[in-house]
């Protein structure tokens, strides 16, 4: 089975980061006001982002570490600008 870790972006221009087997139904789910709560307030949602994974577990994982970032890392993310998610995940010291 694929699992999907996702971003979706809401009305509001605020991003929800989740996991499902399913991504269309999810989708479908949130625009429905039946999923997240978070969602629910900020119809409709449109998916921006998804990356597939081979377990459960590691799709899990994958959204907890991305919850964690900045929207400026996320939007990276997004667009697929390695370079500059590469230059944001570096620590200030």
């Amino acid at each position: 089975m694929t699992w999907f870790t996702y971003i979706l972006t809401c009305c509001d221009g605020s991003f929800y980061v989740g996991h499902t087997s399913d991504l269309e139904e999810r989708i479908n789910v949130h625009n429905s006001g039946r999923g997240a709560i978070f969602t629910a307030i900020r119809r409709p949602v449109i998916l921006s982002y998804s990356e597939t994974h081979e377990s459960k577990e590691d799709a899990m994982k994958r959204e907890k570490q991305i919850k964690k970032w900045t929207r400026q890392k996320k939007i990276a993310l997004i667009n697929g600008d390695l370079k500059k998610l590469k230059k944001l995940s570096k620590r200030n010291i």
